[in-house]
């Protein structure tokens, strides 16, 4: 897969400076841009053209010096002209929309890769941190609130602003005496657009976010629903929705409230302007050709008013877009997970070595020691203090303890989701923070409590753990997990397709799959973070057999509920609020009688 370059851009202080970002993605279609920029150009000169064919036409039938033959021919041939023009119009109208169309879509597809090459790039806890209704909605709600930006908004406030400019120009060229008038119009109209951007403006980011916190509350519940309806929480899920929506609803509300309020007062105003300057125009203009004058300076402020009623009614679309973008490049400046490690992973056969930036190779063998860690997701609120543990290699090292006790953020400080805010942790004597993030974590293979599979067949998800490994090295690591007797009675066997995260599989048979992704990975060490809690007794012994065979040569961490699962581990740690408070085999903690051995003898299963 080709690297994506994220550039860091300047984060966007205001609406105009996320426009001004927006622009810059334009370079990934410049020759289209160019094409639909001299479509607009064509187009708006054809529109104006057309109009101030009026003049010409109005001073024709005023002229009294012409006989009618002449007269005749001359109509005909500005008739002829300002058809060709009105064709010309709709031709580079045609155009102008079909090229920003194409150029939009080339824009999204960047933005949205930028986007999610940036997910991949972002740590854990970010994730952590967020529901997934709440990050889908960069992908569904801002993405396409961008897209209508960049496919109609922008091309209609383009036509509307070198139309004005044109418009302008020609007002100009008629009568400096009725445009006058059109500055005071001009002034009016800016200071109402002033004054409804920054409310419209601030509304629409509230109404963005709003929309996000919705999402991520849908996709909760809808993804709950078993445990709704088993609870009878329907009432109270809907309590708690009301909240949410209403503040969607407040929001959404005032922020189209502010912008909808300017198109009727922009064409109240230019209704009020037009009829002042028919007025006044016939009392300031005399001479021959005054008619013509005014009746294309009166359908050049018609469409002077269109055009900036138009721009006001793009107001909504421009104001959410610019939400959602600022949204997308909020996320596009995050800072991604540092790595600052040098020491890499390599293999040779069957050997890993550590390759440090100086020195000779130093062989992995699993040895892994915490010393005086301390560790908290929340400043204020540790879950781990002065920790201090070791796993020799080889060894198998099973955690207990109550739920918040610190078992799983052990082993997710071993991988580095997280780092450390004191001590420190050491893999074969070097520090995990100066082991390359990526090869630290491929020499760790890791089965997770809630399982995740992929869409695709049976064969590509246990390969998700080494995609170099062949048919037959799925096929042995299904075994070892004792997957493959039901994997093979599937009705297309290893090429029987999974959907939505293995629904049509059971929950213990997806803890196989997942146990044989990283039978396959082959990794030197192991994180087993409650492996079996989805199969049955009889599935787990079968499981446990085929793991020992796994584990055989290998540093293991086990992060197991129910004693009965630790009991063959060569170390078993129980920890307290976030200490070992007890550390020996099965038989020496029994023989303490301490809190390991009140909860075997009392068969407590821990949660």
């Amino acid at each position: 897969m080709a690297r994506i370059e994220l550039r860091n851009y300047k984060k966007a202080k205001s609406p105009l400076g996320t426009l001004m970002r927006l622009f810059r993605y334009f370079k990934h279609c410049r020759v289209i841009l160019v094409c639909a920029v001299a479509s607009i150009l064509a187009y708006c000169g054809a529109t104006i053209a057309a109009s101030y064919c009026m003049r010409p036409l109005v001073n024709l039938l005023e002229s009294s010096s012409l006989g009618m033959e002449e007269t005749y021919a001359k109509y005909l041939a500005l008739l002829i002209g300002l058809g060709t023009l009105y064709v010309l119009s709709v031709v580079t109208n045609y155009l102008l929309n079909r090229l920003m169309l194409e150029c939009s879509t080339v824009i999204m597809r960047h933005l949205r890769t930028e986007l999610f090459a940036k997910m991949q790039m972002l740590p854990v806890s970010y994730f952590d941190e967020n529901t997934h209704g709440s990050l889908m909605s960069y992908f569904t709600n801002d993405i396409e609130a961008t897209n209508e930006l960049l496919q109609h908004s922008i091309t209609q406030m383009m036509i509307s602003v070198v139309s004005l400019v044109g418009i302008v120009a020609m007002m100009l060229v008629l009568s400096m005496k009725l445009f006058a008038i059109m500055v005071v119009l001009a002034a009016l109209v800016i200071v109402a657009v002033r004054i409804t951007t920054g409310i419209s403006s601030r509304s629409y980011r509230a109404q963005q976010k709003h929309a996000a916190a919705v999402n991520g509350y849908i996709e909760e519940m809808i993804a709950g629903q078993r445990d709704i309806k088993v609870f009878t929480h329907e009432n109270e899920v809907m309590e708690n929705f009301e909240p949410i929506n209403e503040a969607l609803r407040a929001a959404s509300t005032t922020a189209t409230t502010a912008t909808s309020v300017v198109g009727p007062i922009l064409n109240n105003l230019s209704h009020i302007f037009y009829a002042i300057t028919c007025a006044i125009g016939v009392l300031w203009l005399t001479g021959e050709g005054t008619g013509g004058v005014l009746i294309t300076f009166l359908q050049y402020i018609r469409q002077f008013a269109d055009r900036v009623s138009q721009i006001s009614e793009q107001f909504n679309s421009i104001m959410l877009a610019l939400a959602g973008a600022e949204r997308i490049f909020d996320v596009l400046d995050r800072p991604p997970e540092v790595d600052e490690g040098k020491v890499r992973l390599k293999k040779s056969g069957s050997e890993y070595d550590w390759i440090p930036p100086e020195g000779g190779p130093i062989p992995l063998r699993g040895d892994v020691q915490f010393h005086h860690v301390d560790f908290s997701y929340v400043a204020g609120k540790p879950v781990l203090q002065d920790l201090s543990l070791y796993a020799h290699p080889g060894q198998k090292i099973a955690f207990v303890g109550s739920t918040g006790a610190g078992k799983t953020t052990i082993t997710n400080l071993i991988n580095r989701f997280y780092d450390i805010q004191a001590g420190q942790i050491t893999y074969d004597g070097i520090d995990v923070r100066d082991i390359k993030k990526d090869d630290l974590r491929r020499s760790l293979g890791i089965v997770l409590q809630d399982t995740h599979l992929f869409t695709g067949t049976v064969m590509e998800n246990i390969r998700y753990g080494r995609l170099d490994a062949t048919d037959e090295d799925c096929i042995r690591a299904a075994k070892i997990a004792n997957a493959h007797y039901f994997i093979s009675h599937m009705p297309q066997g290893y090429d029987t397709v999974l959907v939505s995260d293995g629904a049509n599989l059971s929950q213990g048979q997806r803890q196989l799959v997942a146990i044989a992704r990283a039978a396959v990975s082959e990794a030197p060490v192991l994180i087993l973070d409650e492996a079996t809690s989805s199969v049955d007794t009889r599935t787990e012994k079968l499981i446990e057999r085929g793991l020992d065979g796994l584990m055989r040569g290998r540093t293991v961490f086990v992060i197991a509920h129910r004693l009965s699962t630790v009991r063959n581990a060569d170390a078993i740690l129980v920890l307290e609020n976030g200490k070992v408070i007890e550390r020996g085999s099965h038989a020496d903690l029994l023989e303490q009688k301490g809190k390991y051995y009140q909860l075997y003898t009392n068969m407590i299963e821990l949660s």
